[in-house]
């Protein structure tokens, strides 16, 4: 079967401010004797997993996850709570799920170690009266992502326990018991468990009942085809009443930040037999024999939301929203590999950026095939100064986006 998607854009963005370091300045990458502006994968990921538009991929008829540290406490201790549940057993019986689930962390070990003190000195008759605090929101180390099968899994089971109404001092040994081996197997074999974009973007987790997901889709951090172009803005806001006194000229602020301009090279790899693995819940060897339909609806939408969805930072100022001017795809067995290098040396901006991105991208196409001979079967899609790209690309033509998209989604059916 063809096992890679490789997926190669090109888009053009004026006057914006893409991805932010933690300094406030745009993302940067040095490549090639040049400071490059830079936009990272995980920002991509995140724009393209949260987009609700034409062709989202929460359109799909899929569950998707829920990536939070507090998803225990807003989505089971809390519509515990709304169902009449005492707040100290919704607490407990969760806590003691997530202890199950996930593995007890650091900070739940350090409080139990501090709880049995307490129990110690009380039996000694030197506690201190409590303190009544508010409880802190259940929470784990790190972010976790869960999908909605597990997490309405989870409540379910959760009710089950509550409604029980089992001492505090013994709910972790009625927790065990109750998950069970059969517990933990039936979440373990839930359709669709961790959710689609876990199933996309991957997840990590220590637990031994949690499936732990590589991700099937591979992003490589975008970055621009020509040396950084950048400048500083300066900005006022007017204070409106302010204005109004004679003499005062109505500045209620100045400040400046940084706006850049470029045309960024972006790369997606989409390997299809673990994409297949991970969405039917069979092994990676036997991805041929999986059903592809939803697989192929994911390559599809995954096309158009490479080339359509931007980055969103500073909406309100920016606008930076732009589709993409190429989109080169390419399907087949052979080892992956970016087409960065073709703008190793950066590319002259003038007098046409595109044109001479277009014919440095030709040409290392070229030489690759040269080098290392075709492979694969590929489509394009693009506008601007094209003449030189269909032969050098080796397509028999230019298509529509939509017949790309649809093309890539062939490519995974037809396995």
């Amino acid at each position: 079967m063809n096992r890679f998607l490789q997926i190669h854009t090109l888009t053009s963005y004026p006057a914006t401010l893409l991805n932010r370091d933690d300094a406030g300045f745009a993302k940067r990458l040095p490549f090639g004797g040049a400071v490059r502006t830079r936009v990272s994968s995980q920002c991509l990921k995140k724009h393209w997993r949260d987009f609700k538009g034409e062709g989202a991929l929460s359109g799909l008829d899929v569950p998707m996850s829920v990536r939070s540290r507090f998803t225990f406490d807003e989505l089971v201790v809390k519509p515990l709570m709304k169902e009449g549940v005492r707040v100290e057993l919704a607490r407990a019986v969760t806590q003691a799920l997530m202890d199950e689930v996930l593995g007890k962390s650091a900070k739940a070990k350090e409080a139990d170690k501090k709880e049995a003190e307490e129990r110690a000195t009380s039996k000694k008759g030197k506690a201190e009266p409590a303190k009544e605090t508010e409880a802190e929101p259940l929470q784990t180390g790190q972010i976790t992502v869960l999908g909605w099968p597990e997490v309405e899994f989870l409540l379910g089971e959760a009710r089950k326990i509550c409604a029980k109404k089992p001492d505090l001092t013994e709910v972790g040994k009625v927790v065990s018991d109750a998950l069970g081996r059969d517990g933990k197997e039936n979440l373990k074999t839930l359709k669709h468990a961790a959710g689609l974009d876990a199933a996309l973007f991957g997840r990590m987790v220590t637990s031994d009942i949690l499936a732990r997901g590589d991700a099937a889709i591979h992003v490589a951090h975008a970055f621009t085809v020509h040396g950084e172009a950048s400048e500083s803005d300066y900005f006022s806001a007017v204070d409106d009443l302010l204005a109004l006194r004679d003499d005062e000229m109505g500045s209620g602020h100045i400040g400046s930040s940084e706006l850049t301009s470029g045309l960024f090279y972006g790369y997606v790899v989409l390997d299809v037999p673990l994409l297949l693995s991970n969405l039917e819940g069979v092994k990676r060897e036997d991805a041929a024999k999986a059903n592809h339909d939803l697989a192929a609806q994911v390559a599809e939408r995954l096309v158009k939301l490479v080339a359509t969805v931007s980055p969103g930072a500073k909406l309100g100022s920016t606008a930076p929203h732009s589709y993409a001017h190429l989109v080169f795809v390419e399907s087949g067995n052979a080892q992956p590999r970016t087409l960065a290098n073709a703008f190793l040396r950066p590319v002259a901006e003038c007098p046409d950026l595109l044109d001479n991105s277009y014919v440095a991208l030709a040409a290392h196409v070229r030489d690759i095939d040269r080098m290392y001979g075709p492979s694969g079967m590929r489509r394009l899609a693009a506008m601007g100064p094209t003449k030189a790209l269909p032969d050098a690309l080796r397509v028999e033509k230019l298509e529509s986006l939509a017949d790309v998209a649809t093309w890539a989604a062939g490519q995974v059916r037809s396995q």
